[in-house]
């Protein structure tokens, strides 16, 4: 059975629970879905979903329950990891703002709140690399990204900017893919062979 930990500091936590388990039973798993809040629990995961919120928040309860050095091992051993909206910035390089502590698992640099503010919110069909049909992308507060490392795969882009990337194991978008009815995003992070056969 895979276990699915989620990040459950802030942000669309049961969201991505149930889009987890809908991209699971799409491929004939089993998936036992886990809440983090505390330290200890990450190593048990074989994949981790690092949702949206307040970036600065997040990075800081991260930092304080000890969450943060165990999300980067379970990378650097090759595990892999969904990272959405506020969740994509603590992940970056760097969030070209000090009081985020950025866990450095995508080499990207992004631009906070590009899109606008909460009421500048909007979907968009979004075409996918490795997706046969648009993807209808909920953006919301929503970050982009602006410089990207050699080693990165843009996924996506929107009005001229990557929205969607992978760097090894990990993807991350600035959008908010749980907020859908469609798990395919979710195929991509984890089921990536099984989601471009289909």
């Amino acid at each position: 059975m895979l276990r699915a930990g989620v990040v459950a500091v802030q942000g669309d936590v049961t969201e991505h629970a149930a889009a987890i388990r809908r991209a699971a039973e799409a491929h004939g798993e089993e998936v036992d879905v886990v809440e983090i809040r505390q330290s200890g629990r990450v190593p048990d995961c074989d994949v981790l979903l690092l949702p949206g919120g307040e970036s600065t928040a997040i990075s800081r309860l991260l930092a304080r329950e000890g969450i943060d050095a165990e999300v980067r091992e379970h990378v650097a051993a090759g595990k892999p990891v969904l990272a959405t909206c506020a969740g994509l910035i603590v992940a970056s390089r760097d969030a070209n703002d000090e009081r985020v502590d950025t866990l450095d698992l995508l080499d990207v640099s992004v631009d906070r709140n590009a899109f606008g503010r909460q009421v500048d919110s909007f979907e968009a069909p979004l075409d996918v690399v490795g997706l046969g049909e648009p993807f209808p992308a909920v953006f919301i507060r929503a970050p982009a990204i602006d410089e990207i490392g050699d080693g990165v795969d843009v996924l996506a882009e929107w009005d001229g900017r990557p929205v969607a990337v992978r760097d090894g194991p990990v993807v991350g978008t600035a959008f908010h893919p749980e907020l859908t009815d469609d798990s395919r995003i979710h195929d991509l992070a984890f089921f990536e062979e099984q989601a471009v056969e289909a």
